[in-house]
């Protein structure tokens, strides 16, 4: 499974509505306002990138209000538990 972090920024005036209509498009997992250089931050989860190439540039692109994204390609996954299970690993006395 490849996962992607769209953020995108949005006009004031459509954020919630494109949100919403992002948040409902086959693929998008999540989406999340947030604060800082971007307005929404959507993850992607698909079996191929081409399947990311349709979402971002067919769907999320042309939801109303969107002026821009910059997709992110996830590499690898760490967690909290990970970090817990690797050290964790041997360390039995």
């Amino acid at each position: 499974m490849i996962t992607a972090f769209v953020l995108i920024q949005t006009a004031a005036d459509r954020l919630t509505e494109a949100a919403q209509e992002i948040a409902d498009i086959d693929g998008v997992t999540e989406v999340y306002s947030c604060a800082g250089d971007v307005d929404l931050i959507a993850v992607i989860r698909a079996s191929e990138h081409e399947r990311i190439a349709e979402i971002v540039p067919g769907a999320i692109n042309k939801v109303g209000g969107v002026v821009d994204t910059d997709t992110h390609i996830a590499f690898r996954s760490y967690s909290k538990q990970d970090s817990e299970d690797a050290f964790s690993i041997g360390l039995d006395s």
